[in-house]
């Protein structure tokens, strides 16, 4: 899959106003929840996604209830449709 232009990158995030760039490299994804116990639904439905897209994300999920997701593809060193299109489904999960 190759690497989308800076330009292509914007027009994206255009359409994601929940998600920011992170240098160009990445884009990255915070979203807080009313506890761990949803928290770590929301990490389990992400991982799902995953699987099934083949395409995974870095996930962290901290001070108990946040969970940041940063999508980025590795192979060809930047972001890639695979990123974008993975992030508009994690948008969708709550």
């Amino acid at each position: 899959m190759a690497l989308i232009t800076d330009a292509e990158v914007s027009e994206r995030l255009a359409t994601l106003p929940e998600w920011e760039t992170d240098a160009g490299a990445a884009i990255v994804r915070e979203r807080t929840f009313a506890d761990f116990k949803a928290a770590m639904a929301f990490v389990n439905a992400v991982a799902e996604l995953a699987e099934a897209a083949d395409h995974h994300p870095d996930i962290l999920l901290h001070s108990w209830n946040k969970v940041r997701l940063t999508l980025s593809t590795h192979s060809e060193g930047g972001l890639t449709e695979a990123d974008f299109q993975l992030a508009g489904e994690t948008d969708l999960l709550a």
